[in-house]
């Protein structure tokens, strides 16, 4: 069931974004959409969705083709729970139903048994009955509970109103709720904008293995790389295909680059030769053949067009960093709570002056919270000292949103530039790839990356010595995020970095501080390192790291009362320090040992049956692969195997569910 791009033309304003574009997008494709931001990546994207008409050329697709899309931004219901939206994915199975009911009627009162009508509304009929059975062989609660806990929800957070959850996560329910679906093709725009390093490796292994067609849009180069098998580059109007991921695509667009300027080259210098010749022989009665000759010959040349390079560039340096105190920031047993909810706890640590560290972990464990307690705007239990001579520059997670849309690029920064800084302004912004009329402007028609980058501009308004950056990544190319990383690197002063970008913060930090379980914990080294001592290559893995219990022994925690006289944050709001409960000495009863005991009998028994049924169904696919083999198979027989490894799929999930079960109960 292949999709078919057919002569694709768009134009805005007199502006042609796509010219004369074709492509098929295959059953299997993995394909990542790439170009400047501008190029055209999610206009292309809504196209094949079919939410924007292009100005001609037509996008074919095959009867009943489903197609799953996700937005950079989205509107999501608030009025059911988690559980309860995601339930809604399987609606297409009533929609199915009905459809099936209608044939049948059709069928009922047709008498016309031999026409060609009559046969298609069989086949019709058959190949849906042949997917609704399909559909509802699967187990869809255990399929909801591993989407939904691979997208990091935990099972408390089922029931909880959509309402309670920021955006991010409901983009998240969003996701989940697609994936389920199943749908021919996965059309996504910045899927991991929203996403953790956990749930962004977990869904790298969905799409590897259980989906269909994918169309990504993404700036996370790891993701991408990992993911994607095809690579579809949109320059200046038209594509560039090629079948390898993102890394190996760079090199072979260089090598077309360089293989088209030297053709370029030689042709320029074979014209300029032929042109010399008719121009030295052109009123010689002797030579007049041979120029009447070259005259065709250079008629003839098809000439060579080289492709536009993007030779724009984004001069992004930080002012020269104030020398700070040694130590920025020193926090010793913080905690931040709201309400019965702990965020965090005894977070003890220490970032020197230079350091470049990140913040990483699961969304909602207090990496963004711990940074605004740092920057003075919320209260929180414990020690807090900010470093002599500290100026501390933020950019907020969503800093690009707090901007002003009604007003122009050129008055976003004139309003809060002061001295003579306001005579640069021009300047500044054409650095920044807003010269010209781009200036001018009104802020809500920028992109996600234009608008993120007028953010950072206000970021460099004033030399600081403490950068924190809360996912300053989003929405920003991967040319723009290279010249960031590198101007981070340059950067003498001190930088905190909260992100899930693994490609941004390799060879860019130094420390990770991971947050998870109400804790914060140090680990010295780059972010794979900490990958790989965190070894989170599975599932069960990540939901054992994640669900360990407040009291967990760390070299953090005390074994007495630490009491203490209170302390003030760095803004002179009191705070009251942290009193830390005593450890749970109690030793289980008899009663409750055996209560334990059969949990985790019960639990193993669980794990063996699905166990027995993987091998069962393992067995029977052989069986059946067996009977393929012999060269006469019945007509049955394709769709029993795909039956059963729908049912072998369904196995392993309940098998992965039990195994996780059993973790956290032993």
């Amino acid at each position: 069931m292949s999709i078919s791009v057919n002569s694709l033309k768009v134009e805005f304003s007199a502006k042609c974004l796509f010219d004369n574009i074709s492509y098929i997008i295959n059953p299997k494709d993995k394909i990542a959409l790439v170009g400047k931001n501008g190029a055209g990546k999610s206009t292309m994207l809504k196209i094949i969705a079919g939410l924007q008409k292009p100005t001609s050329g037509s996008v074919s697709l095959p009867n009943d083709t489903t197609i799953g899309y996700l937005p950079q931004h989205i509107n999501v219901s608030d009025t059911s729970t988690v559980i309860e939206e995601v339930r809604s994915a399987f609606g297409h199975v009533d929609k199915m139903r009905a459809r099936l009911d209608e044939l049948n009627t059709q069928l009922a009162t047709r008498t016309d048994y031999e026409s060609e009508s009559y046969q298609e509304l069989i086949e019709a009929m058959t190949s849906l009955t042949d997917r609704l059975a399909m559909e509802e062989s699967e187990n869809f609660e255990a399929e909801i509970e591993k989407t939904l806990t691979g997208l990091g929800f935990i099972r408390s957070d089922f029931n909880r109103p959509t309402s309670e959850f920021s955006g991010g996560w409901r983009m998240r329910i969003e996701l989940a709720k697609l994936l389920l679906t199943r749908p021919d093709i996965l059309l996504l725009d910045e899927p991991t904008n929203h996403l953790d390093i956990e749930s962004i490796q977990w869904l790298e292994n969905f799409l590897i293995t259980k989906a269909n067609a994918v169309v990504l849009v993404s700036h996370d180069r790891a993701f991408i790389d990992n993911v994607t098998n095809r690579t579809i580059e949109i320059s200046l109007g038209k594509i560039y295909d090629y079948s390898v991921n993102y890394s190996k695509y760079l090199v072979l667009r260089q090598e077309r680059l360089e293989q088209q300027m030297r053709a370029y080259l030689n042709q320029q210098k074979m014209i300029q030769e032929t042109e010399d010749f008719i121009e030295r022989f052109r009123y010689k009665a002797t030579k007049s053949v041979q120029v009447q000759s070259r005259i065709k010959q250079l008629a003839k040349i098809e000439r060579i067009e080289v492709d536009e390079v993007d030779t724009s560039h984004l001069n992004l340096k930080f002012p020269p960093a104030p020398r700070s105190g040694d130590y920025p920031v020193i926090a010793d047993e913080l905690g931040k709570a709201y309400g019965d909810h702990q965020v965090f706890d005894h977070a003890t640590f220490t970032i020197k002056r230079g350091e470049k560290v990140a913040f990483v972990g699961k969304n909602g464990e207090g990496k963004s919270t711990l940074v605004k307690c740092i920057m003075g705007e919320i209260p929180f239990t414990g020690n807090l000292k900010i470093g002599h001579n500290v100026k501390i520059g933020y950019f907020a997670q969503n800093q690009a949103t707090l901007l002003d849309g009604d007003i122009s690029v050129f008055d976003t920064i004139d309003r809060v530039a002061v001295g003579d800084i306001r005579t640069k302004i021009r300047d500044i912004l054409g650095a920044f790839m807003f010269g010209g009329e781009a200036s001018d402007k009104k802020v809500k028609v920028l992109s996600g990356g234009e608008k993120t980058r007028l953010a950072m501009i206000r970021l460099l308004l004033e030399p600081v010595n403490l950068l924190i950056l809360d996912e300053p990544t989003n929405h920003l190319d991967m040319k723009t995020k290279d010249i960031l990383k590198q101007a981070i690197k340059d950067f003498n002063g001190t930088v905190i970095v909260v992100s899930h970008d693994r490609e941004f913060l390799d060879g860019l930090v130094e420390k990770v501080y991971e947050f998870g379980g109400g804790q914060v914990r140090e680990c010295l080294g780059g972010i794979y390192e900490f990958l790989e001592k965190k070894k989170l290559s599975s599932l069960s893995e990540l939901e054992r790291n994640t669900h360990r219990p407040l009291t967990e022994t760390t070299e953090n925690n005390r074994s007495q009362v630490k009491q203490s006289s209170p302390t003030k944050t760095t803004d002179n709001t009191p705070t009251t320090p942290v009193t830390e409960p005593r450890q749970n000495s109690r030793k289980p009863t008899y009663a409750e040992q055996r209560e334990h005991e059969k949990l985790v009998r019960k639990a193993k028994k669980k794990v063996e049956e699905a166990e027995a049924e993987i091998s069962r169904l393992e067995q029977s696919i052989a069986d059946i692969e067996a009977i393929i083999a012999s060269g006469n198979p019945p007509e049955d027989i394709y769709d029993r195997h795909a039956s059963t490894t729908k049912h072998l799929e369904n196995a392993m999930s309940l098998w992965e569910l039990a195994s996780m079960e059993l973790d956290e109960i032993s």
